[in-house]
């Protein structure tokens, strides 16, 4: 490979053949005269792009017919206020399980719109693991559950899909298209693009049908999933470039031999990584082995000290992007589909060395 291997949480590495067929196609799309940048997307041109790259997201997860993928603005974030302003629908409380930074900030933004239950909290063991399911209080009364499956910052991740009795609502940012999903569980699922999925200025939402149209009093036209479900995500100019990116990842996704084959991928590069990390006496994971992520794994040094040179070393050796985020500190090596076994295989030599070295 010759480019450095990126470990960024998000905007994250993307597949250099993606990259390099993006590159083809610059200036001129399939004959068009054009770049993608410069179609309309109301033209055929474009809408050829959307409607395949739709087909092949609803092949690699097998989502059912009576599911809408829309293709929306705003990051994930946005989805914190757009879930309950839809899913409500006409009740006034909601269950959210908290598992760290992302569940606090979809829990306070919930609470503009609705009373919030947190069913469980795993705060007081600074989110380094996840509640058991008995110890969960859900409210008889809720519209529906939220929760995080996976914990950028933390590094933390609930690999089961929980069993509740209303709709589920999930934030799969940093984990959609890293495996098969059984997506029938689920009430909706919203995601941001920029980790396994494409460029950052796109957000996947995939929501059942029968959820839609009933929204709070006050929801914007732009925030509400019927509209936009109704107009092909193209109420207004939607990210085009983000999209058609997108949907050269979902063909590279199938030509790796889909989402099983890249579950086994990267299952295999997490045991790798973690199994490094266990065994070196050096380094530390904070998280709770039941509970480890696939795709964010944290570790601390056992001396801050270490953490600049580490970091300097790392990209003079071209491994990118090992800080850990600001709030917690240490490193962070985020492994999603674009980040080769190669690459992980790279960054455990890596730390082989530095700890022979400075250890």
């Amino acid at each position: 490979m010759s480019r450095p291997y990126n470990f960024s949480a998000g905007p994250a590495m993307l597949p250099e053949a993606v990259l390099e067929q993006a590159k083809a196609e610059m200036l001129d799309w399939h004959g068009s005269g054009m770049s993608v940048m410069e179609m309309s997307h109301r033209g055929k041109e474009y809408i050829s792009i959307a409607e395949q790259a739709e087909a092949d997201l609803r092949e690699l997860l097998a989502i059912p017919a009576n599911y809408k993928v829309l293709f929306l603005q705003g990051g994930a974030s946005s989805q914190f206020a757009m879930v309950p302003m839809n899913l409500l629908r006409g009740k006034t409380r909601a269950d959210y399980l908290n598992t760290g930074q992302w569940s606090k900030k979809a829990i306070s933004e919930a609470k503009k719109y609705c009373q919030v239950n947190v069913v469980a909290s795993s705060e007081s063991a600074n989110f380094s693991t996840v509640p058991a399911r008995d110890t969960w209080k859900c409210d008889p009364e809720a519209a529906y559950l939220h929760y995080t499956p996976n914990e950028t910052i933390g590094g933390v991740e609930l690999h089961t899909i929980p069993d509740v009795s209303v709709p589920l609502a999930a934030d799969f940012s940093s984990t959609l298209l890293s495996r098969p999903l059984d997506v029938s569980k689920f009430g909706v699922i919203y995601a941001g693009a920029q980790k396994n999925i494409g460029p950052a200025g796109l957000t996947i939402v995939i929501i059942r049908e029968d959820l839609m149209g009933q929204t709070v009093a006050g929801t914007p036209t732009m925030l509400d999933y019927a509209t936009m479900a109704k107009e092909s995500s193209m109420y207004n100019t939607p990210p085009t470039y983000a999209w058609y990116i997108a949907g050269l990842v979902f063909q590279w996704l199938k030509a790796q031999g889909g989402l099983k084959a890249m579950g086994e991928r990267n299952k295999a590069k997490a045991d790798l990584l973690y199994k490094a990390i266990d065994e070196s006496g050096f380094y530390k994971n904070p998280v709770d082995p039941a509970y480890r992520s696939w795709m964010n794994v944290p570790f601390i040094l056992p001396d801050e000290a270490l953490d600049k040179p580490f970091l300097a070393e790392a990209k003079a050796a071209g491994l990118l992007t090992l800080a850990g985020h600001r709030s917690v500190g240490g490193m962070r090596a985020s492994i999603y589909n674009a980040v080769p076994l190669e690459g992980v295989k790279a960054l455990v030599d890596f730390m082989a060395d530095f700890q022979k070295r400075r250890g």
